[in-house]
């Protein structure tokens, strides 16, 4: 499934743009640092395996960064289907109403979760 959300205070800047850099390797590291024990804790965390940012974009007329993201979970038959509505409903109550990822702060209205 694809992850996306803004990051109100993660300046962007375009060493962010490419995946061999170490501000994206590093970024990538704590997003997932903050995400994995929110998805281990949602109705998905048994078959949950992890997530990988593919790509931080700027936002239009800021300097915030969006993020794009391909989170994976194992095929289980415990699990009849992935409900995107679930887990977006679990991810905005664990971030305090995409307010709050770790340190990081969300733009309220940026979270997308696709099946």
């Amino acid at each position: 499934f694809t992850l996306n959300f803004t990051l109100i205070n993660l300046p962007y800047t375009a060493d962010l743009e490419i995946p061999s850099t170490r501000r994206f390797i590093s970024t990538e590291k704590v997003i997932n640092y903050y995400l994995n024990p929110l998805f281990k804790r949602s109705s998905i965390g048994p078959v949950y395996t992890g997530c990988r940012v593919m790509r931080f974009r700027s936002v239009k007329d800021s300097d915030d960064t969006s993020l794009d993201a391909v989170c994976s979970y194992k095929n289980n038959s415990s699990i009849a289907t992935f409900d995107r509505e679930k887990v977006y409903e679990e991810l905005s109550n664990m971030t305090k109403g995409v307010t709050k990822l770790g340190h990081y702060s969300l733009e309220k209205n940026s979270l997308y979760v696709n099946g």
